[in-house]
């Protein structure tokens, strides 16, 4: 009897540490995939508390008191990244993280996401257009079509895309037709290095509302853009009559610089 409880012994802790017939470990099932849910950013653009009227309002800067009319205003925002309350962080899938925000198109000012559930403290987006994207031309889809929606906001292959788009009439700006006109771009050079403009902006939700996605429902970060920082950035302030035209030159990094300032959270809704 002795001898027969043995074996039996000997046989279960056999068994028990046998791999499968193929010989290799057995793996435990598949985890499920990650619950997504939708989560918006809306760009709302201001100047200073006022709703920007393109063509309609005339507004005044603070630093020079110069009048002026926002006729087109139009920006990339890209590379988006989210930060939860647990400090892990969540990408935006490249093919899903470019879009055009034109103050002409009410529907472009929503960036339309779909995110892990959970709970966000911050966000993180750049204001441009990445190096890559720029110089390959077979990644230049949606938004960053040259043929069709970024029609007019490419330069060409040396140069790229314009990142930051602002025009308007000024009586600061010079005859004729007091125009003023800020075409930003610069992604570092293809073949030898150049001015870089791209800039990134990171926000902090935990003090107005951070972003609570749940599967099922919608949230929507509200930020507003503060047109008037372009001027009146005291930092790096910009006179209209004396920079009337800004495109590809140095004194472009300080629009750069302006714009990296320009939003701010206002709310979140859940």
């Amino acid at each position: 009897m002795r001898f027969t409880w043995i074996a039996i012994t000997l046989m279960v802790i056999y068994t028990s540490c046998k791999k499968d017939d193929t010989g290799t470990p057995v793996e435990p099932p598949a985890a499920k995939d990650t619950i997504k849910s939708d989560l918006s950013l809306e760009f709302d653009n201001r100047i200073k508390d006022d709703e920007l009227h393109l063509a309609l309002e005339t507004y005044t800067t603070e630093i020079y008191a110069e009048q002026f009319t926002v006729t087109a205003l139009k920006y990339f925002i890209s590379n988006i990244i989210l930060t939860n309350t647990g400090d892990t962080t969540y990408t935006i899938p490249q093919d899903s993280s470019y879009f055009l925000i034109d103050e002409n198109v009410y529907d472009s000012r929503f960036a339309n996401l779909k995110v892990p559930v959970g709970d966000y403290k911050t966000i993180s987006f750049v204001l441009g257009v990445d190096s890559l994207r720029n110089i390959n031309s077979s990644m230049q889809t949606g938004v960053l079509d040259r043929t069709t929606s970024a029609k007019e906001m490419y330069w060409g292959a040396d140069s790229g895309y314009i990142f930051f788009k602002l025009e308007g009439t000024s009586p600061a700006a010079p005859q004729p037709g007091n125009v003023f006109s800020y075409h930003i771009g610069g992604f570092g050079g293809a073949a030898a290095p150049a001015i870089k403009n791209q800039a990134t902006i990171t926000i902090d939700l935990t003090q107005r509302g951070i972003a609570e996605v749940r599967a099922g429902n919608k949230s929507n970060i509200h930020l507003m853009a503060d047109i008037s920082r372009i001027f009146d950035n005291r930092g790096q302030p910009v006179r209209i009559a004396d920079h009337p035209v800004i495109t590809l030159e140095e004194f472009s990094s300080n629009i750069a610089y302006n714009y990296s300032g320009m939003f701010r959270h206002d709310h979140t809704e859940n």
